[in-house]
């Protein structure tokens, strides 16, 4: 079932997503070499309860046992926080969520650890383009074949394995809402997007296939041929002012629909 937002509604995801813009931002100053997964669990856990909320993740299905989803080098989703301490060279994968009131906000980004090789940041940058190239295809009356779409285009011009197990959705009360947002697909086919909506747009891409596997936790997702995984996350409104990011800033960003990418 699809679930359309009032503003009060929209509200409330507004401040969730702040919450994760300030952990995003607060990660991305601490992470370096000689940092453990578990300082950077210990901001996350810190910011949620300086802001009034809770966490999206903490206890997920029973089982998950973090506020972060954190993944390094080949891993591209649910990466658990460990003693692992991060190293020159890495890349990482940070995935936030937060619950404000009874609703979620949700975002991730992949960052270097230090200097990383130009295969590693061009992976990075161009999974990054292609979120916000997706992002500008949310609109009333859009498809979301037009999103999948978009960001299958930028993925595959590049060379990269794009993700097709794992995919994006909608968001509200509940952090995975219908519908799926897969991160492929045809323009102008799929559900008709509405006000009131709200969507996670996340694409992952690999450096190698697009084939996954899953670890004996459950939850850690590697590429199957141990390459390099980047992965970006977006909460995205369609709200009565027009589609915005929540999940970016303090406030909600207005997207603007621009025919070429750029990243914000």
């Amino acid at each position: 079932m699809i679930t359309i937002k009032s503003r009060r509604e929209f509200a409330k995801m507004a401040k969730a997503g702040a919450a994760v813009a300030a952990i995003h931002e607060a990660v991305r100053a601490a992470a370096a070499p000689g940092v453990s997964l578990l300082d950077l669990e210990e901001i996350s856990a810190r910011i949620l309860e300086e802001r009034g909320c809770s966490s999206s993740f903490l206890g997920y299905h029973g089982t998950y046992p973090a506020t972060l989803c954190l993944s390094p080098n080949d891993v591209i989703v649910h990466g658990i926080p460990s003693d692992r301490r991060l190293e020159e060279g890495d890349i990482l994968s940070v995935d936030a969520g937060a619950i404000f009131e009874g609703f979620h906000g949700d975002a991730a980004f992949t960052m270097p650890i230090g200097l990383v090789s130009a295969e590693a940041q061009r992976l990075i940058d161009v999974t990054e383009d292609a979120l916000w190239v997706g992002i500008r295809e949310v609109r009333k009356g859009g498809h979301l074949g037009d999103i999948g779409a978009a960001v299958a285009e930028v993925g595959k011009s590049n060379d990269f394995g794009v993700v097709e197990e794992y995919v994006g959705h909608g968001i509200g009360r509940q952090m995975h809402e219908e519908p799926q947002v897969p991160n492929y697909g045809r323009p102008g086919q799929g559900l008709r997007l509405r006000t009131g909506m709200a969507l996670c747009i996340e694409p992952m891409f690999n450096a190698g296939a697009r084939h996954t596997s899953v670890d004996d936790d459950g939850w850690t997702v590697r590429t199957a041929d141990g390459s390099l995984s980047a992965h970006w996350e977006h909460t995205v409104c369609l709200t009565p002012d027009g589609p915005q990011v929540f999940t970016a800033g303090e406030e909600p960003i207005p997207v603007e629909f621009e025919q070429s990418a750029a990243r914000g």
